[in-house]
């Protein structure tokens, strides 16, 4: 592995716009990674195991639930510091960024928004310093795009509900100690509820053989007449607007992990085009590499002030889900082109596991699919600004 010498863009001079926190908080997160991220992540995404050593410095920097009140165990950030942490974590790899983005997003923020005060008191401590871990459960081996479609159900038993159905595609399922599950009840309502590792009838097979994400866990879950009590519901949302305000927090993070992603990949193929000698020249010196180059920090910058002011949105309780896909669309495309071109100007070492680019770009292909699709989130662009919906 060689020496992380990441020095990030900022061709904009952006970091005015940031406060002494902001800083104080990336910078944080991007040390760690240097230090604890980049000397291990390639020999696990080559064994396609999750680094677990890793959820300790997670919860220090304050990835998990960064914007929870402090009351709860968050770190009680706002929400642009939350971005640049999922920045720097995706920098280092995105399957590690989608196990902080998974916790905080799609654990933690269902219990704070939709939970009671008992349910985030039992919860929350122990999800945000990374004593327990979540996973989200939502998509289903029939039902992705169209998650109304869900057959996953419970039933009321009169002393507890009875869950059946099945789960697909859940990052930390292998390892979490709760799962908050979406499940239709008697009336075709979506409700969400927390399961917990250890009820009978829930179980968690791992996903294998992915050539994409190989750094983070995938797996299924399963419930088979499982009993879950009624103190486990969440009862503050129901319908299926409650996951879906979920993957919006997500979907936020993920707006800015892509930058972080791009970034690296940048940075790796500016540093390579400098350093490789091909015709008597370094190779950056020729024109189509200088504009594969500035063609990429020109997009990066773009991404840079999209997510900027999506975030100063947030803060202000102003960005719309619509809003949200946008960026989450928009930086991610970004993101999985950079990695194809700088790809192509390392050339043959842009396969190695020497280098990033190659494991951010298989990762990428899956940042681009999940949490909505590059397509779906066109069509909610489209929705909003024509009012004519194609899902129907």
């Amino acid at each position: 592995m060689r020496p992380d010498l990441f020095v990030a863009p900022d061709y904009y001079n952006l970091d005015e716009l940031l406060t002494d926190e902001h800083k104080l908080v990336r910078d944080a997160a991007r040390k760690w990674v240097k230090r604890e991220v980049s000397p291990i992540i390639e020999d696990y995404a080559q064994k396609a195991k999750f680094p677990e050593q890793l959820i300790k410095g997670l919860s220090e920097i304050g990835a998990f639930g960064p914007y929870i009140p402090l009351e709860y165990g968050g770190a009680g950030l706002d929400q642009i510091s939350y971005g640049l942490i999922m920045q720097e974590i995706e920098r280092g790899d995105s399957g590690i960024r989608s196990t902080a983005s998974v916790q905080s997003s799609l654990v933690m923020y269902p219990i704070w928004k939709y939970g009671n005060e008992a349910q985030r008191k039992k919860y929350l401590p122990k999800l945000a310093n990374g004593e327990w871990m979540g996973c989200f459960g939502l998509t289903e081996p029939d039902h992705g795009s169209n998650p109304s479609g869900m057959v996953t159900n419970f039933k009321d038993k009169g002393d507890h509900y009875l869950l059946n159905g099945a789960k697909m595609w859940i990052s930390n399922a292998p390892f979490a100690q709760i799962a908050i599950v979406w499940a239709k009840d008697e009336n075709d309502r979506v409700h969400g509820l927390i399961v917990e590792r250890g009820m009978a009838g829930f179980t968690t097979p791992e996903t294998h053989n992915k050539w994409s994400l190989r750094a983070s866990a995938t797996g299924e879950l399963i419930f088979d007449n499982v009993k879950v009590p009624k103190e486990n519901i969440l009862p503050n949302k129901s319908g299926l607007g409650a996951p879906l305000g979920c993957l919006d927090s997500a979907r936020y993070g993920i707006a800015w992990g892509a930058i972080g992603a791009a970034m690296d990949c940048y940075d790796t193929a500016l540093r390579y085009s400098q350093e490789r000698m091909q015709f008597g020249k370094p190779i950056g010196q020729f024109q189509l590499q200088q504009k594969k180059l500035a063609e990429m920090i020109t997009e990066i910058t773009k991404a840079q002030l999209l997510t900027w002011r999506l975030g100063v949105l947030k803060n202000d309780n102003k960005a719309t889900s619509a809003q949200i896909s946008m960026a989450k669309r928009n930086n991610v495309d970004m993101a999985i082109n950079i990695a194809r071109e700088a790809r192509q100007i390392l050339g043959g070492m842009g396969i190695s596991g020497e280098y990033a680019i190659m494991r951010h770009a298989m990762n990428l292909e899956s940042v681009i699919t999940y949490e909505g699709t590059h397509d779906i989130h066109l069509l909610i662009t489209g929705l909003d600004i024509t009012g004519f919906n194609a899902f129907k």
